[in-house]
């Protein structure tokens, strides 16, 4: 719930922002949460294929709207690959691939 408030708070101070936060709880317990504004999801962003590609890394599932989206994972190890697989994943939906 914070992740998602935190978000909320991002995307009303923000124009235009696209975000993806992730933590581990233990080895075994990953959280992952993504938002992005508007004009980013007329621009091809979804929140919920995004978190949910990137869950898959860590051994997980998840998805959402748009907008707000929310996944979780088991394979905190594998947290910074997946990290590095949102950011390449954010590029190619901005540039509509």
């Amino acid at each position: 719930d914070i992740m998602r408030r935190l978000i909320d708070q991002l995307r009303k101070k923000e124009d235009s922002i696209a975000v993806l936060l992730a933590t581990s709880m233990g080895e075994e317990k990953v959280v992952l949460v993504a938002g992005a504004t508007r004009d980013l999801v007329e621009q091809g962003v979804h929140a919920g294929n995004w978190v949910s590609g990137v869950a898959g890394i860590v051994g997980g599932g998840g998805g959402g709207r748009p907008d707000m989206a929310q996944a979780g994972g088991r394979d905190s190890s594998k947290l910074e690959e997946a990290l590095q697989h949102a950011r390449e994943q954010l590029l190619q939906m901005l540039s509509g691939g």
